[in-house]
Parts: C-alpha cells; structure tokens; sequence
C-alpha cells in the first residue's frame, strides 16, 4: 500500500475516533443536565438548595411542559433562584430571556436587584453565558423579546407586586405579545382564600386564583390547568404581615418566627394558560 495513502487514512480515522468522541461526551453531558441534576447542582447554595422542600421546581417546571429546546421567559427573575435551573437547562438546545427590573426603574430596590442578577450570571459564564437580559417596565419597556418567538413565559411569585402598582394588565398583555401562539403562560402565586377583596390582595402579597385567571384572560389566554405541587394547607393566609411575615422573609424579625418557620412558605397557586392559536 501506499505509504501517503496508509498515512491518510490512519489520520482520517483517528479524526473520525475524535468526533464520535466529541458527539459522545456531548450526548452524556446533555443527559446529565436534567432538571434534577441542576435543582442540586453545586454552582447553587445550600440556602437556594433547601427551598426545593417548599417550591418544588422539578416538578412545576415539568407541570408547565419545558424541554431542553424551549425559547422560554422569565418574567423578573429577581437574583435568579429559578435561573439557576432553567437557564443551563436550555442553554445548549433552547433559549433564556430574562425579563428583568430596568435600569430606569423608579422604585431604588429594582436597579439594584436586577445588578446582582447581572453580576451573578457574568460570574458564571459556564451556565448562564447564553442569557438575554431584556428590561420590563411597562409602559415604558414592554418588548422581553421578539414578538411572538417565545414558546414558555414563566412567573414566580410576582403577580402581588404588579396588582399593588396597578399594572397587572400591562404586565400580561407583554407576556401575550411575545409568546408564540399555542405558548404557554405559567403562573406560580401566593394564594389567597377564594373570595378575598381586592383590599386583601393589593396589601397582603395574597392573590385568588379567580383574579389571576380573570386578569390572563383579559389578555387573551385561555386556562389549560392547574396543580396543587406548591400548595402548603399549614398556611391560613392570615398573618399580620401578610405572606412576608413567612420564611424566606421574615419580616417580624424574631417575633412569632417559630411559629412562622413550622407554617413554611405561603400557600401557593400553581397555573397553566395558553395562547390561543387563532
């Protein structure tokens, strides 16, 4: 044989060695990367960690349907305790936007919240290197990204703060607007007791379920379904100050704070809305 054709094909076939390697590694790599795996990974702390106990992501992610090639929104991640899941779950097959606090935002806390956001997804180019960072702050800023590009649109504990500033409506118009048709809202919610005023749900981070479901609707979605995952029946909704007097926030110090650790984090609504595909 000839030597310079024997040579060729000895680097041929170690080049394709190589690269079914290469596709190998990346195979096993993709198949560690389960939410599971991510929900308890070491790039998240032991405090983020011990919260699965009470929101549960594994299973909420799946409830709402996400899959590794999902264009998905998060709607104010605040410093990221969801990020940390979602963000390396869709980072090689799918897409992640943070719909964030702006820069312009009047209340001081928002800018800053949303610098740690920032300073922490920089810090970890590995997991969070392919995020979009788009600014909410309707009506000013309400394009979280392309109109209608996105397959999942995703909000944790959040409707209490847009109820008590009015904006509820702004809100879940953007989330409309950029979700594909046949995209699907997830809303997770502190609940409040069926029935409760509109007083209750704009001072006590409480909101019903009625109310979520009448405020998406207005928007356009129609309700798919609900779960109980992130119910928690030790939670009567009555407290003096209100969801934040429960873990993580504590917001009567040391005052009644047994009692507050043994209820857990608040009652919680877990829904799922689509939009409508005409």
């Amino acid at each position: 044989m000839n030597p310079t054709r024997c040579l060729l094909s000895t680097l041929a076939l170690a080049a394709v060695c190589l690269g079914t390697q290469a596709n190998a590694d990346h195979h096993e790599e993709a198949e560690a990367m389960t939410l599971q795996s991510l929900a308890t990974g070491d790039h998240r702390s032991d405090d983020n960690i011990a919260r699965n106990t009470w929101r549960h992501p594994v299973e909420t992610l799946e409830f709402f349907g996400l899959e590794a090639d999902t264009t998905v929104i998060e709607i104010l991640p605040s410093t990221g305790w969801y990020t940390e899941i979602i963000a390396p779950y869709v980072r090689d097959q799918g897409k992640y936007y943070a719909a964030h606090f702006s820069p312009n935002a009047a209340l001081d806390y928002m800018p800053r919240i949303r610098g740690l956001f920032e300073e922490k997804i920089s810090g970890d180019p590995e997991n969070y290197g392919r995020i979009t960072v788009r600014s909410l702050n309707p009506p000013h800023e309400v394009i979280i990204a392309p109109p209608e590009s996105a397959d999942m649109a995703l909000t944790f504990r959040n409707v209490h703060n847009w109820i008590m500033a009015g904006q509820e409506h702004e809100f879940f118009a953007a989330f409309f607007a950029a979700l594909k048709p046949g995209g699907t809202l997830g809303v997770v919610e502190h609940r409040a007791r069926p029935g409760a005023s509109m007083e209750v749900m704009e001072t006590t981070g409480y909101v019903t379920e009625a109310y979520v479901k009448e405020v998406a609707a207005a928007a356009g979605f129609e309700f798919v379904e609900s779960s109980e995952i992130n119910a928690n029946a030790r939670d009567d909704t009555d407290h003096p100050e209100g969801v934040w007097s429960l873990p993580p926030t504590y917001r009567m110090g040391e005052a009644n704070r047994a009692d507050f650790t043994a209820i857990g984090e608040s009652d919680r609504m877990t829904l799922k809305f689509i939009k409508p595909r005409s």
